[in-house]
């Protein structure tokens, strides 16, 4: 007889996939925190980071419940309840998701392999390549093993950093504030960078497979936002002792690295980075590979999720060195926000939230 789920499983294991997916995208070079909210300021930045764990919890909450009232696994089963015959243009959405995230995470892992060990700009994006394919070669288990052991490792890692910061620049963080810059933008960069975060919601519905009730949904959502957003604003504040030089970064996380002077923990934070990139990584193609075993009569073996992982990968590396890291970010994640929220973040809070409500009148009834 299985053991029944543990509150971990029921309540956090859904937030840390959510933060799994968000992080390589949202936050882990701090490169995205800058070209969403340093525009708007310190107060003003701090303000949209605020909104979007909001937006994010909100919308965590209603899609984990609709997912478990619908019984749906994976993205494609989602959509099919949530749109109906209109579930191919999130697919597309996702899609575009896909390789952009990848291309970024590809660019991303070069910049780091290039500033620590000078090496070129593909090798990183190799070993990221080749360690996402080990994960989700192995499957589900696999998947959820590096969400839990990766989180402990990151959030451990964030905590010196943002102790280390504040003891050497403290003063500089909190002046930042005093200097009465105009919180200018902030809402519309807030709702931008939830959008297309946010999509992590139904990338990581495998993970659900744990919940018990509707309250388990709603509250493991709701948890999502605070789980997701918490290194974000950390790092967020860090980086305003260094304002507004580093708005103009590659890689913020490692410019302040240097200026803090650990060559030690410069690398064990740039690993982590790499270990973020890695859990969003894997998460997002796990997701199309559940969604292509949801349709064959059994599910997929490890080579045919190896060879849709390495096309995927191989397709994003190109684009990734076409167009590099500052490029990809600032042209490609504005467009693909409106794209997210037009075909999941409205229909899921209204369609949503509709469906759900005749779903609980007709099981009362």
């Amino acid at each position: 007889m299985s053991a029944s789920p543990s509150l971990f499983q029921r309540l956090i294991l859904p937030g840390l996939a959510f933060k799994a997916v968000v992080i390589g995208g949202g936050y882990a070079t701090g490169r995205e925190l800058a070209e969403f909210f340093m525009p708007s300021g310190p107060l003003g930045g701090l303000m949209g980071l605020i909104l979007a764990t909001l937006v994010w919890s909100l919308v965590c909450a209603v899609t984990f419940a609709f997912a478990r009232a619908t019984h749906s696994g994976n993205y494609l089963t989602f959509f099919k309840a949530l749109l109906g015959p209109f579930w191919p243009l999130f697919e597309f959405a996702y899609l575009c998701f896909l390789f952009l995230i990848l291309a970024v995470f590809g660019a991303a892992a070069g910049e780091i392999g290039a500033a620590l060990f000078g090496l070129p700009g593909w090798t990183g994006a190799l070993v990221l390549a080749l360690s996402v394919l080990v994960f989700t070669g192995f499957g589900q288990e696999s998947v959820e093993g590096l969400f839990k052991y990766a989180s402990l490792f990151l959030y451990l890692v964030y905590a010196v950093f943002v102790v280390m910061c504040f003891t050497q620049t403290g003063g500089d963080i909190l002046a930042s504030f005093d200097a009465q810059i105009p919180a200018t933008g902030w809402a519309t960069a807030g709702l931008t960078y939830a959008g297309y975060n946010v999509v992590g919601a139904v990338v990581i519905l495998p993970m659900l497979r744990h919940l018990t009730s509707q309250r388990d949904a709603v509250i493991a959502g709701a948890l999502a936002g605070p789980l997701a957003a918490l290194p974000a604003i950390a790092f967020f504040l860090c980086m305003l002792a260094f304002y507004p030089a580093i708005g103009e970064a590659a890689l913020p996380s490692n410019y302040i690295l240097e200026r803090l002077g650990s060559p030690l923990f410069q690398m064990v934070f740039q690993f982590m980075v790499f270990v973020a990139l890695l859990e969003t990584s894997v998460s997002a193609v796990h997701a199309v590979n559940e969604r292509i075993s949801a349709v064959r009569p059994r599910p997929i073996g490890m080579r045919t999720r190896l060879a849709i992982a390495g096309t995927i990968l191989l397709a994003a590396m190109v684009i990734a060195d076409r167009f590099g890291l500052i490029a990809l970010i600032a042209n490609g994640y504005r467009a693909l926000s409106l794209m997210i929220i037009a075909v999941f973040v409205i229909p899921v809070l209204t369609l949503g939230v509709w469906k759900l409500m005749r779903i609980r009148t007709t099981s009362a009834e």
